[in-house]
């Protein structure tokens, strides 16, 4: 089976959800799973669960959250080094899917570079179905993709000053 490359970005709720979502199909069709999520070192409620599916492995790459703050150089090499052990992983075919959460957020921020992820991505195994989440995906990676979902905000209640709810943003 030949695999696609997926983008869910934009700036409405959803994207990694929606890679969540199918990473609990693919395991239950019996289908390894990797999840890299960039920028977040932050516990997240996917954190308590997921390593317990013996058919998904899940790792941050982030040391944190600096969205509101300028990346360190402590940030760029968590990302890079990310970025080197997920091509590996893209290369293996170890892997039936593989998710790079928030990479998107981590080509913006310049924490890595759009022509590593490029080589990491076309150097993939065949059979690698391959998602990635997160805002501000650049152009040359949806001229890529196969497939590509934008999520649009219509209506947010974090802009009533709602917070990150654990369980539902968190």
């Amino acid at each position: 089976m030949h695999g696609y490359i997926h983008v869910y970005t934009g700036n409405g709720k959803g994207k990694t959800t929606a890679a969540l979502g199918l990473s609990l199909r693919a395991a239950a069709a019996g289908k390894k799973v990797y999840i890299g999520q960039f920028v977040k070192g932050m516990h997240y409620s996917e954190l308590d669960l997921l390593p317990t599916i013996t058919n998904i492995t899940l790792k941050q790459y982030g040391r944190g959250c600096f969205i509101f703050n300028e990346p360190t150089g402590e940030d760029f090499a968590a990302a890079r080094a990310g970025l080197a052990e997920l091509a590996r992983i893209l290369h293996s075919g170890d892997y039936d899917l593989v998710i790079l959460d928030e990479v998107n957020i981590a080509l913006h921020y310049g924490l890595i570079q759009f022509e590593d992820l490029q080589a990491a991505l076309v150097g993939r195994a065949e059979q690698v179905e391959v998602v990635l989440t997160g805002r501000y995906a650049p152009q040359k990676l949806i001229d890529m993709a196969d497939l590509v979902t934008e999520m649009r905000e219509i209506k947010h209640y974090y802009s009533q000053g709602v917070e990150a709810r654990i369980g539902i943003e968190k």
